[in-house]
């Protein structure tokens, strides 16, 4: 079955304008287009466009997304990475959602909220400096590098980073202990998906720069231990991966 334009932005919920955009910049093509005239589209388009929204949805600009999409065999990993970004925001926002309930309790009772509890959800700047301390100091006396003061620490962002940084070395984790390859689609789907949230997210990252990264990592003492426990084999895996990933075009 295909569909029109006017079809699809009503299945979708977006304007034709946005569909026409999307196609000026080759992020969304017809499959074919009538002897009349008319843009026409396919089950496949629909499910691509799917994708394109909810990247949209992560806050991913269009042109983050277009590189994303470019393996058009791996829906089911890219789907699944999309399901990781936004089980990140999904938990964050159900923590709020809980400091909400229990704020609204307990004005309905006449009571005062334990300080304590105010602010679940929004770790601020002084817990995250705590909680990087120790890292902090590692890097100023093996590398003099100051992690806490090379950036300003905005709490919203590191908490929905962290998460995400989180989610995703849970994600390699899991593909090292259940086999999977290095180059397999799965885990470059999630070394894409990762490089693409830092880049939306203010960190100018590639694949270049991230293999460095995960290069340095094996080879230092202090953030190797920190990913071998998490999972024996995983900075090693982790950084060939990201060599894999280097490699693909």
């Amino acid at each position: 079955m295909l569909y029109t334009v006017k079809d699809v932005a009503e299945l979708a919920k977006v304007t034709i304008k946005t569909l026409y955009h999307y196609q000026k910049i080759g992020l969304l093509l017809p499959c074919k287009v009538s002897e009349a005239g008319y843009r026409l589209y396919g089950v496949a388009e629909l499910e691509r466009l799917q994708q394109i929204l909810f990247y949209r949805e992560l806050d991913f600009s269009l042109e983050e997304i277009k590189p994303l999409l470019e393996d058009g065999n791996n829906r089911g990993g890219i789907l699944a990475a999309q399901k990781e970004l936004l089980l990140v925001r999904k938990l964050r926002l159900e923590l709020l959602i809980q400091t909400i309930d229990i704020s609204m309790n307990c004005e309905t009772k006449g009571e005062k909220m334990k300080p304590t509890d105010m602010f679940q959800g929004f770790q601020n700047e002084d817990e995250w400096k705590s909680a990087l301390a120790e890292q902090d100091d590692y890097l100023k006396k093996t590398y003099n590098y100051d992690l806490i003061d090379s950036s300003p620490i905005e709490a919203k962002e590191m908490n929905e980073s962290a998460l995400e940084a989180l989610h995703f070395m849970n994600g390699v984790a899991d593909a090292l202990r259940t086999g999977k390859k290095v180059n397999s689609a799965e885990v470059q789907t999630l070394i894409q998906t990762h490089i693409a949230f830092l880049n939306a997210h203010g960190h100018e990252v590639n694949r270049a720069s991230f293999a460095a990264q995960t290069r340095f990592f094996l080879q230092d003492d202090f953030h190797c231990s920190m990913l071998e426990s998490q999972q024996i084999g995983l900075a090693y895996y982790l950084c060939l991966a990201a060599e894999s990933h280097l490699q693909t075009t």
